[in-house]
């Protein structure tokens, strides 16, 4: 059974940091594309980034690219996501998924 628990959410300043966290079983983690999307109240759910376990390949979306950082530990069968300089807009619920299957989320919010 897969399993998707994300941790590392928060209240967070515009231009701070927050380092999401993504604990995976249930699958061969070391050998597949994961991703982080994102949905906020009311708008529709954007997809972030992927990365190849395997082989540390990773692809990100225009809105996010050189402020949020995907990366990988296959010892310990986690995903995370370095969010920088953190603005208002990037207040949302985050998922990790693979392929169909999501954990609960974690909420971000950015508030002065």
């Amino acid at each position: 059974e897969v399993q998707l628990v994300e941790s590392g959410g928060g209240l967070v300043q515009p231009g701070g940091s927050l380092r999401l966290s993504c604990a995976a079983s249930g699958f061969t983690f070391a050998n597949t594309d994961m991703t982080w999307v994102r949905q906020a109240p009311g708008k529709e759910r954007e997809w972030l980034a992927l990365i190849n376990t395997r082989t540390g390949y990773t692809q990100y979306d225009d809105s996010v690219k050189g402020r949020f950082t995907i990366s990988r530990d296959n010892t310990k069968n986690t995903l995370y996501l370095q969010l920088n300089n953190l603005k208002t807009e990037d207040t949302a619920m985050y998922y990790c998924k693979k392929g169909p299957f999501r954990g609960q989320g974690t909420q971000v919010t950015v508030s002065s």
